[in-house]
């Protein structure tokens, strides 16, 4: 791992709240390809066989350019680590990734803010995976009290390629988050795009997630869950768009609901292609309460019950 003498404090920092919180500190070895960012700095930068990352340091951000070879199995996940250490501000996040032919390669990609109050979280990513290529992509967030966070993401699947993305954002506020996923199959393509999100206090959420099966025998799979409390307000919509022959996709949307929440969600399917097939499931509710008086029955309490199934549905 390069880091700069001047920024080894603020590299320290991250590494210690990665302990603090219970994340894999190992991600900062040497045999992981890695960028560490700190505010508009980048304090650590690694690269490993295959992989080539190359970070430009922007106003207010960093912008960085990811490129995997053909043929690359990665023994370990590439970690991407974008820290804000400060109470207030705005970071601007670019990430430019390619994926070579037949490669299989995990991101592992955490936002650190533990000490924003007023703080804006700008990030992009753009991932183009070519023919054959698997890739998982894993986001996961430690938030102080006062972010606003706007991410998108767009991807783009070559013939036979496969994507997960995940989004987590489950321990710590929400507060304001505007999350895009777009996903672009061609064909027998295969995309799964998962958010998890817990929505507490006044917090704002909007979670768009779209999948363009334009491939024929393309295969997407959109699942959302979001838990909201209080006096939270969560809009989810999830959109399908069957184009290519024999193309297949599922919209799955579950939303709980306690206190004044006030959630909507909107499943939307387009088929112009009568060969494709797109279905959809919603739900929004209370907590099972069949799972929750058997927990009771238990020797739970009715909070200790309800957290943990909340706590089962953010798992699965």
């Amino acid at each position: 791992m390069v880091i700069k003498m001047d920024r080894v404090r603020e590299y320290e920092a991250l590494v210690e709240i990665y302990e603090k919180e219970g994340l894999d500190k190992s991600l900062f070895g040497d045999r992981i390809a890695a960028i560490i960012i700190s505010g508009e700095k980048i304090v650590g930068l690694n690269n490993v066989e295959g992989v080539e990352i190359v970070g430009e340091e922007i106003e207010k951000g960093v912008k960085a350019s990811i490129k995997i070879k053909d043929n690359v199995e990665l023994p370990f996940p590439i970690h991407l680590c974008t820290g804000f250490l400060k109470n207030e501000g705005y970071q601007r996040v670019v990430f430019d990734i390619t994926v070579g032919k037949a490669s299989k390669v995990k991101f592992l990609s955490h936002c650190i803010f533990p000490y924003a109050k007023n703080f804006t979280h700008d990030a992009y990513a753009k991932i183009k995976i070519d023919e054959g290529a698997q890739v998982v992509y894993e986001d996961e967030h430690v938030h102080g009290e006062g972010v606003r966070m706007i991410s998108k993401t767009e991807v783009e699947v070559g013939r036979k390629g496969r994507y997960t993305g995940k989004f987590s954002l489950t321990k710590h506020r929400a507060r304001e988050l505007k999350l895009e996923m777009e996903v672009k199959l061609d064909d027998y393509a295969v995309a799964e795009l998962v958010s998890k999100v817990k929505a507490v206090k006044d917090d704002s959420v909007e979670v768009k997630e779209i999948a363009y099966l334009n491939g024929n025998h393309s295969r997407a799979n959109l699942k959302t869950t979001v838990i909201a409390f209080d006096n939270a307000r969560a809009n989810v919509i999830n959109e399908a768009y069957g184009l290519g022959d024999y193309a297949k996709g599922h919209v799955e949307c579950h939303e709980i609901v306690k206190g004044n929440a006030d959630v909507q969600t909107v499943p939307l399917l387009r088929v112009k292609n009568d060969k494709a097939e797109l279905t959809h499931e919603a739900s929004i509710g209370r907590i099972n309460e069949a799972q929750l008086m058997q927990l009771m029955a238990k020797g739970l309490s009715e909070e200790e019950a309800a957290e943990l199934i909340i706590k089962g549905l953010l798992r699965e």
